[in-house]
């Protein structure tokens, strides 16, 4: 059966999360033809994150101020006794938590503002012919792009197509979602740290006075009875809830983290991926965000010569290998992590951050100003955004 063709385009972008968004806009920006698929009917259903945006990312980045919620400077952790728990306050506003429904819905409009052609319910199959395979809601089509972006997620299909590196470390995480039950809270982020709740990694309460979140991830095989079964038990007697009642209807999100670290292999002289696609999530705290948007400004740039110049050799300049590199020690942390296997070795490990050096290194790591790494642009990237007048249109 003869497949529909869609008109051709500079840059096919796979997945509208925010860094396919931010990719597709800032291209559209720059004057090329984007489209860009998700396979979301609405990209305000099927929120995964927790939507954490830590400092450097509100201090870079121009999001929209009534998208976010109040700022969060206290972070406490606790063993898995939930007893004697250290807590950490900052001067400065550490985290804020986004409405990541409407900011996909504001980054939806900015894309088609700038011109993006936006698939919804659209799923990219592969490639056919030196064609792009997409199944939309009136059945398969085909387009001819010059690049294509995976924007996919943890388990990209774009990353399969173009033979790419794929993530192979992954957690999984579940939490609920629902209003603050009081706005007289200190907006406080309290983390467990017990491999029976989440191997691997923490279980949390996020509550800033808006909203509360309880949630766990850890290794999927790790879990004895199941993810959602270790939710309902931590959500039963969690830290930080001081005995409030969980109302009936709560919003309950889902899915895939991968913690292996920057992917080495993320472009080819076809495309490249971003965000989750790429591992470009914090191996230690699962932070995503800010790699994410940092990430799409590196991808914009070389894309953007690429496709000013017609050579593809620029995407050689987008390299995980280099760029893990930076990443040593908190990979090295994320095996200390995943080794922790009974409450008797956390607790262990946990007494370390009484004192003065692990409260110093707790707040390095929590509070930090470290993030993905922001390479120089090349002397080439520069003439051209140089020579065609244009400039990065993303805030920092």
């Amino acid at each position: 059966m003869l497949r529909g063709q869609l008109p051709a385009t500079d840059v096919l972008v796979v997945g509208a999360g925010l860094a396919g968004l931010r990719t597709a806009t800032a291209l559209a920006r720059r004057g090329h033809d984007v489209v860009l698929a998700d396979r979301r009917t609405r990209l305000d259903a099927g929120v995964r994150t927790t939507g954490i945006f830590v400092r450097r990312t509100l201090e870079d980045f121009d999001l929209p101020e009534r998208h976010l919620g109040p700022p969060i400077r206290r972070m406490v952790l606790y063993p898995p006794s939930h007893r004697r728990p250290v807590t950490l306050d900052s001067p400065r506003d550490e985290y804020r938590v986004g409405d990541i429904a409407a900011l996909y819905r504001t980054g939806a409009q900015e894309a088609a503002d700038a011109g993006v052609r936006l698939l919804l319910g659209t799923r990219y199959t592969g490639r056919s012919d030196g064609r792009h395979v997409l199944d939309g809601p009136d059945g398969p089509v085909e387009i001819r792009a010059r690049f294509v972006i995976g924007a996919d997620g943890a388990r990209s299909a774009v990353a399969r197509e173009l033979g790419l590196d794929r993530n192979s470390e992954l957690l999984v995480g579940a939490e609920e979602v629902y209003p603050s039950p009081t706005r007289d809270v200190v907006p406080a982020f309290h983390c467990v740290v017990d491999p029976r709740l989440a191997p691997g990694y923490l279980a949390w309460v996020l509550d800033d006075g808006e909203h509360t979140h309880v949630g766990v991830a850890g290794y999927p095989a790790r879990y004895p009875h199941g993810l959602r079964h270790a939710l309902r038990d931590f959500a039963a007697n969690a830290p930080g809830l001081d005995g409030t009642r969980r109302p009936d209807a709560v919003e309950r999100r889902a899915g895939p983290i991968p913690v292996g670290g920057l992917l080495r292999r993320i472009s080819c002289p076809d495309g490249l991926l971003v965000g989750d696609a790429s591992g470009a999530v914090s191996p230690l705290t699962a932070g995503g965000l800010d790699p994410c948007l940092r990430q799409a400004e590196q991808a914009v740039d070389v894309l953007d010569e690429a496709l000013q110049t017609g050579d593809r050799s620029a995407l050689t300049r987008y390299d995980g290998a280099t760029l893990r590199a930076r990443f040593r020690g908190r990979l090295a942390l994320r095996r200390g992590l995943s080794l922790v296997r009974t409450p008797a070795v956390a607790t262990v490990a946990f007494t370390a951050l009484r004192n003065p050096l692990g409260r110093a290194a707790a707040q390095r790591i929590l509070f930090g100003h470290g993030s993905f790494p922001d390479p120089k642009p090349s002397p080439a990237g520069h003439a051209v955004r140089t020579a065609t007048g244009t400039a990065a249109d993303t805030a920092r």
